[in-house]
């Protein structure tokens, strides 16, 4: 028998005893160890994925910075990370019901009520109002500025004397369109309806590149104006109200949703501070803030600011 296939016959006495632990069982404790320093690190990037928060909501608290200025603040008191996704209403709602967002921040109140209903959504809580407006070339060539009513101002974007930008994306402004054709009882359609698939300010850009006309929330509008060559046309009709909610997933419908996350980031929302800073934000800029803080209010009590 050679040496190298006999086994110890004595016991080990400690490491004064000479004792060497054969290499098969020292090649076992290694990757044991591995093992298990893979799983403490497995572990540690799934609760570091749990601390950060998935934000599913419109182009317009984009493309206002409201959320660049907002964002931070929370990640430093929740001390998480925020993944914002900013696309329209109708895409924020249907990440949240696929639990591919936690929390959302929107602007839709009747599709969001039917979502609450079926039970995707919880804990919807009023944040803010700005108001929408029709713009279009400073001659306004289809007469909008003398509409007495907003379906009479749909009446005449129909006539087809200049183009008309549709989001059709199914955001919160392109329903509320959608919804005002309907009521003229009118369906857009032809070469004068221009069906872009864009968020808000590309929306905008592309109204004015063309002398269209568009529908458009007044933050996105005061912030990117200095690159148009839009005018505000038609604005202040009860109609044109833009209410802004934030709801949280429901965890026992997605239970992997990190649902203490987005319930933070939705309080956060409704803040004294935060209400507070939105109070202000864009008046520096654009000589007026860019939303009305709403938290605690009920939605019959809001009106469209006069204008």
């Amino acid at each position: 028998m050679s040496a190298e296939s006999r086994v110890p016959e004595r016991q080990y006495r400690g490491p004064s005893a000479g004792y060497r632990v054969p290499r098969l069982r020292r090649g076992f404790t290694t990757v044991w160890a591995s093992a298990v320093l893979l799983l403490f690190v497995a572990e540690g990037l799934v609760a570091q994925a749990r601390r950060n928060v998935i934000l599913a909501t419109t182009t317009s608290t984009q493309d206002t910075g409201l959320l660049d200025s907002l964002v931070p603040r929370f990640e430093r008191q929740c001390q998480c990370k925020v993944k914002t996704i900013a696309v329209g209403t109708g895409q924020s709602l249907a990440l949240g019901a696929r639990g591919e967002a936690d929390v959302v921040l929107v602007h839709a109140p009747t599709v969001e009520k039917r979502y609450v209903g079926e039970g995707i959504f919880i804990n919807r809580r009023l944040v803010m109002t700005n108001d929408f407006l029709l713009v279009g070339p400073a001659d306004d060539p289809a007469g909008l500025r003398g509409a007495t009513s907003l379906r009479e101002a749909f009446r005449l974007l129909s006539d087809g004397k200049a183009p008309f930008a549709s989001r059709a994306d199914s955001s919160g402004t392109n329903i509320l369109e959608l919804n005002q054709w309907k009521a003229a009882g009118i369906a857009p359609a032809g070469a004068w309806y221009l069906q872009v698939g864009q968020g808000m300010a590309a929306t905008l850009r592309i109204a004015s590149e063309k002398g269209a006309y568009a529908l458009t929330d007044r933050g996105t509008f005061l912030a990117v104006r200095p690159s148009l060559q839009l005018d505000a046309v038609y604005q202040g009709a009860p109609e044109l109200l833009n209410i802004y909610h934030v709801m949280e997933v429901n965890p026992e419908v997605w239970p992997n949703v990190n649902h203490e996350g987005g319930r933070a980031f939705a309080d956060f929302m409704v803040s004294p501070a935060t209400q507070t800073f939105i109070r202000t934000f864009g008046v520096a800029r654009f000589g007026q803030p860019l939303f009305i803080p709403q938290a605690g209010k009920r939605e019959e009590e809001l009106v469209a600011p006069a204008r």
